[in-house]
Order: C-alpha cells, then structure tokens, then sequence
C-alpha cells in the first residue's frame, strides 16, 4: 500500500495533483481543502495516500492532513459512499466540522457536499455516530463530544430543537447547549445557548 508521498510538485488543478518521486510522476486526487494547501509547482511536497483498487480502476487520494485521511476512510466504510463523496464532502467542510456534524447528528448541513442526499447523509449519521467519539476524543474536541451526547437529555434535546427552529443548524445548536450545564432549565439553557451563538455571529 502507498501510505504517503514526498516529493516535487509537477502539476496540479482544482482536483488532482502529479508528484513526482524517484523520476516517476504520481497522480493524485484531492479535495479542494488539500489543493489550496498546496506549494507553488517546483516545490517539496507531502501527502498522506488512500490507495483504492476496484475491479475497474485504481486510484490514489491524496491529503495534506491526516485528520482528512482519517475523515475519508471513516466517510467511505459506510455501504454506498464511494471515494467521489469522501472527496466531495472534504472539499466543502473542514474534517473537523465533519465530525461535528456527526457528533450532533446534523445530517442537514451534510447535503450541501455535491452528491450527498438527504437518506445518504442520515445514513452517515446513523453509521459513524457511535464512532466519531474515539477520534474527537483523540484530537481533544471534549466540546465535540459534549454535542454529541447533548441530544440524550430531555431538556438540552428540547432546547437544541428550540435553536434549530429559531434558524441555527442542528450542528452549532448542539455544540452551544452542549457546553452547557445539562440539569439546568430548558429555558435557562436556550437563554445561555443564544448569547453564545450571538458572540460566535
């Protein structure tokens, strides 16, 4: 398996980039993310690969961050979303924000990656919940975790609903009552959660 590249920078557009090592160029897809990344041609560079064999092709994915080969491969072991949607979903959200999403069940904020409907996007919720827990736990996102979890209480669930109807995304609802002490009042907390959200505008 190629785990990595490092090497000079022939060629590059908005989705694949040629590096060359040893003499030999190697072609690579990429999200829109690890293309703005990206040095001048002529210079060093390194990526972290995905090397994808298919009964039809075989490709190489590259990212100029391991969080988003990490993102990737957990975006792509859920049945029905190929490496086309793991790059599509990289190029518009950081992996971070991914995980987010995840974590507060925010599929809505998911179909605005190119190809991702509604029923994939609950499908990528509903998969990967449980386990965006270890990795945002590993990256120290304790408030990432906090969201996810805000939803199981009676109270921050009612008060993140009550966010979500005020125009807010289940994402940053979640994230805003989650850092919230969860015995407080559902009112306390949508009151708590809107100053928040309104110094985060």
């Amino acid at each position: 398996m190629i785990a990595s590249l490092h090497g000079i920078l022939i060629d590059k557009d908005n989705v694949s980039v040629v590096v060359e090592c040893g003499g030999v160029g190697m072609r690579c897809l990429v999200t829109a993310v690890t293309s703005a990344a990206l040095p001048a041609l002529g210079q060093e560079v390194f990526l972290y690969t995905h090397f994808a064999v298919r009964e039809d092709s075989m490709d190489l994915y590259g990212f100029a961050e391991k969080s988003e080969l990490e993102i990737f491969r957990l975006l792509t072991s859920v049945s029905g979303v190929g490496p086309k949607i793991g790059l599509a979903l990289l190029s518009q959200f950081t992996a971070d924000n991914i995980l987010l999403f995840i974590a507060g069940g925010d599929a809505k904020s998911l179909t605005a990656a190119s190809g991702v409907g509604k029923k994939m996007a609950e499908k990528i919720v509903f998969e990967l919940r449980d386990k965006v827990g270890s990795i945002a736990e590993g990256k120290g996102m304790s408030d990432v975790m906090t969201a996810g979890n805000a939803s199981a209480n009676t109270m921050t669930h009612e008060a993140i609903e009550a966010l979500v109807s005020l125009g807010f995304s289940q994402s940053e609802s979640a994230l805003a009552v989650g850092r919230l002490d969860p015995s407080l009042p559902t009112d306390e907390l949508i009151k708590q959660a809107l100053k928040d959200l309104s110094r985060r505008v």
